[in-house]
């Protein structure tokens, strides 16, 4: 088997950063890129060559696999390279250093849910850890087979065979799914049948229902609807102890919830096979404004009352000044709001009306011409395409790829995002960017510009989300830039949770986050966790070293400063 042959029935990973290996940046992109790294460092920085297969030397499987086994494993370069580490800025860099020390032993692409449950037999008794992987996406650590020296060895079980819609419940407004199925495999499944799950991560094109649901990911919705729970129906998995199934209910009081236990497990409890999921009816109307406000202050008390108001909408994409300037739909004096909703039963015209006298009570003005354009009826195009709301959404999908260019080019560039109640909110606002930028100037020499927006907003609080890029290297010392990633991360982690924060609102605990996830929550509450997980997962073999430790077993952190 040559070194870049592999399993997959989807278009070749780019193994060392994001998206598909025949996806490349425009030179005008490049360009932007490079100029942006440029008035970092006041110089042109030396940049990485990208990585290519032959430069890593992989030592050989330390197990041997059953014969049983064997038609589903692969130990090729490639595949293993594509799971060993997950798509965080640690990762990136790693995968440019060369520098991958943990990687799995054997990939295994199983068919059906018989053969998970065979790989978790054959590696209970083998004392073989097993690593869950959806589409591999994880920003936080989740995904990295570095278990420590207490294993025989390592598999990473990739899930992209189970992926169809088995079932629809067109009645209910629900469907039976394999936990494999990418954001757009699903979607194209449940098209023909008017339906949509509509949760739209950033990562949607490379990620998975399964792995939504284990992480707990925040989607489409602003409001209402903003995470994968609110549509987890009944889930199924599969554990070292047996099939773990739950009933389908619209709702259940009969004690504590065993679905919930599994969403946000972070595949440490079970390998979750299929879900039913809550759908919607494909939108038929949608409208859009973006809006503009004078001060931070101000359109954050335009955001509270629109998240008290009832009208639940859709988008309500808060941009402080400086990320709307880096985002290009803004010069930096204004705060920028995206507001949008959207139906598939009835025109919006009363929402919109209303949203926009709330903005109007704060101070914020929008071109109420486009605004009627989106309300205009026919219009399908609403919020992804007009104005602000579509600069800013182009701008969004395309950042992970500019990250891994500035990653070559010596910048640290990296997100945290949290969740606060209004009345913290200015605290914490406050709070992080000068401490976040105090700790930038200590570890890295230089000033950094810390930027925020809201991704959702509940009627108790938002959920702010930060950005920052500050220099690690000019000369290429890519293990520099690394080491300087992991001070701010452990710091932005004490940031947050100390300012009465989440350490994470959507992008999962995993590795990264688990300092700040200790001290905000109850060691009796993750005793019981680990309780819980000694009952599913006896030999602990499932994702050591996330979320908790194993009963047992200690925390194998990440490889090479990960």
């Amino acid at each position: 088997m040559s070194e870049t042959a592999t399993f997959s029935r989807r278009g070749k990973l780019r193994f060392y950063g994001w998206g598909y290996a025949d996806e490349d940046l425009t030179a005008e992109e490049i360009a932007r890129v490079q100029g942006s790294a440029r008035r970092l460092g006041g110089a042109a920085p030396v940049e990485v060559s990208v990585p290519q297969i032959r430069d890593f030397e992989l030592p050989p499987p330390r197990i041997a696999v059953p014969a049983a086994l064997a038609p589903m494993m692969s130990a090729t370069p490639y595949d293993r390279l594509v799971h060993s580490l997950g798509k965080s800025f640690a990762d990136i860099v790693r995968m440019f250093m060369r520098a991958v020390s943990s990687p799995p032993d054997w990939v295994a692409f199983p068919k059906s849910e018989e053969d998970v449950a065979a790989i978790l037999e054959w590696a209970s008794g083998a004392n073989v850890a097993v690593i869950p992987f959806g589409g591999g996406s994880s920003v936080c650590g989740g995904v990295e087979p570095a278990v420590g020296d207490g294993y025989a060895g390592v598999v990473s079980v990739d899930l992209q065979y189970l992926w169809k819609v088995l079932e629809i419940d067109r009645s209910s407004r629900a469907a039976r799914i394999q936990a494999g199925a990418l954001g757009p495999e699903l979607e194209s499944q449940l098209k023909p049948h008017a339906l949509t799950l509509r949760h739209f991560p950033q990562s949607l094109q490379l990620s998975t229902l399964g792995g939504w649901i284990a992480t707990r990911s925040g989607g489409h919705y602003a409001s209402l609807y903003t995470h994968i729970d609110d549509f987890v129906e009944a889930t199924r998995s599969v554990t070292p102890a047996g099939i773990l199934e739950t009933r389908r209910l619209p709702g259940s009081g009969a004690g504590p919830s065993p679905d919930r236990m599994m969403i946000g497990s972070e595949g440490t409890l079970g390998i979750i096979t299929e879900a039913w999921m809550r759908l919607q009816d494909r939108p038929m109307h949608q409208a859009s404004a973006s809006i503009s406000f004078p001060s931070m202050s101000a359109a954050v008390a335009a955001v509270r009352a629109l998240s008290q108001s009832g009208l639940f909408p859709t988008n309500c994409r808060l941009l402080d000044p400086v990320e709307a300037r880096n985002n290009h739909v803004g010069d930096g004096t204004k705060a920028i709001l995206v507001l949008g909703f959207e139906s598939a039963d009835h025109p919006l015209n009363a929402w919109m009306e209303r949203g926009l006298e709330l903005v109007a009570d704060h101070q914020g003005t929008y071109d109420s011409e486009a605004v009627a354009r989106s309300l205009a009826p026919g219009n399908r195009a609403g919020e992804h395409r007009q104005g602000a709301a579509g600069q800013w959404r182009n701008a969004f999908i395309r950042m992970p790829y500019y990250r891994d260019l500035l990653v070559a080019l010596g910048v640290i560039t990296d997100t945290f995002e949290t969740a606060i109640t209004w009345d913290r909110f200015e605290t914490l606002y406050d709070g992080v960017r000068e401490r976040t930028q105090t700790v930038i100037r200590e570890i890295c020499g230089h000033d950094a510009v810390v930027s925020c927006r809201f991704t959702h907003i509940y009627p108790d609080g938002p959920a702010p989300y930060f950005s920052y890029s500050a220099l690690g290297t000019t000369t290429g010392d890519l293990y520099s830039s690394l080491a300087k990633w992991r001070q701010i991360k452990l710091a932005t982690n004490e940031i947050v949770v100390g300012l009465g924060g989440t350490v994470t609102h959507h992008h999962a605990v995993g590795r990264d986050h688990r300092s700040g996830y200790e001290r905000q929550s109850s060691p009796l509450f993750r005793q019981a966790l680990a309780a819980a997980k000694a009952v599913l997962d006896p030999g602990a073999i499932l994702n050591p070293g996330v979320l908790i430790d194993p009963i047992g077993r200690s925390a194998p952190g990440r490889g090479v400063l990960g």
